[in-house]
Formats: structure tokens, C-alpha cells, sequence
């Protein structure tokens, strides 16, 4: 799976513009995440923290949880900015395992600074090479 560079342009673009709208009063550290469905619509998602830091939501599973709400279950890239332009932040491990429900081991992943920097580019299979998944019987349909 390949995203063209005009893909990862904008993706990165509307990942910055969401981390702007991120709530991050605790740490400070805003991130934004935006995710290109394959039917071509961009879903995007900032963190939002919480007192009870527990119940924080992270960018990604925020764009992800809206995207499959609005009916679009399969992408074809995710962005994400966060960080400083030669540290930025890729997604968190409870992240990765979210993406890993809907998304292949091929889904391109960017991620670079809030503000700037050279986006590093990786796959989900590279984050994550061995996710967790459940497979359902093909005899019963049940969940193994």
C-alpha cells in the first residue's frame, strides 16, 4: 500500500491543524493524528487529556474511533504530528494495537514534529510486527 506525496502532504498538514485543537493542560504535549480512509474522505483527531489521566485519548484512536463511526472501516495512511521536528512522536503502543483492528500491516505511517521536520515514514507492521488478533472459527463463526 503506497500514499502518493500530494497524500502525504496534505495528511501531514491536517494532522498539524489538528494538533492544535488538542487538550493537553497536564502534559502540554499536543498531538494530532489524520487518517486517510480508502474512500478517499480524511478523518482527523487531536488528544484529549484528562485529570484522571487513565481516560486520556490519543490522537489517533480519537481520528480512528471517527472514521469507523461515520462508516469507513479501511485507510490508506495515517499521519501523525507530535513532538519536536528531530524527536517526533510516534503512536503509542495501545495505538498501534487499535490501528491493528482495521488497518493492514502495510498502512503507511507518518509522523513528524508539530511544527516541522522530515517526516519519517514506516508501516504499522513495522510498529507493530506482531499484533494481537482474534480469527473467528470458519466452521462456527465463533471468536477463537
Amino acid at each position: 500500500m503506497q500514499m502518493t506525496e500530494s497524500n502525504r502532504t496534505m495528511l501531514l498538514a491536517a494532522a498539524r491543524e489538528a494538533a492544535a485543537r488538542a487538550h493537553a493542560p497536564y502534559s502540554g504535549f499536543r498531538v494530532g493524528a489524520a487518517l486517510l480512509a480508502a474512500d478517499g474522505r480524511v478523518f482527523t483527531g487531536c488528544n484529549v487529556e484528562n485529570a484522571s489521566y487513565g481516560l486520556t485519548l490519543c490522537a489517533e484512536r480519537v481520528a480512528l474511533t471517527k472514521a469507523v463511526s461515520e462508516g469507513a472501516p479501511r485507510f490508506r495512511g495515517l499521519a501523525i504530528a507530535g513532538g519536536a521536528a528531530d524527536n517526533p512522536a510516534p503512536p503509542c503502543g495501545a495505538c498501534r494495537q487499535a490501528l491493528a483492528e482495521f488497518c493492514p500491516p502495510s498502512l503507511p505511517v507518518l509522523y513528524a514534529g508539530l511544527a516541522s521536520g522530515k517526516p519519517r515514514a514506516t508501516t504499522l507492521g513495522r510498529l507493530l510486527p506482531a499484533a494481537f488478533r482474534l480469527r473467528a472459527s470458519r466452521r462456527t463463526g465463533r471468536l477463537l
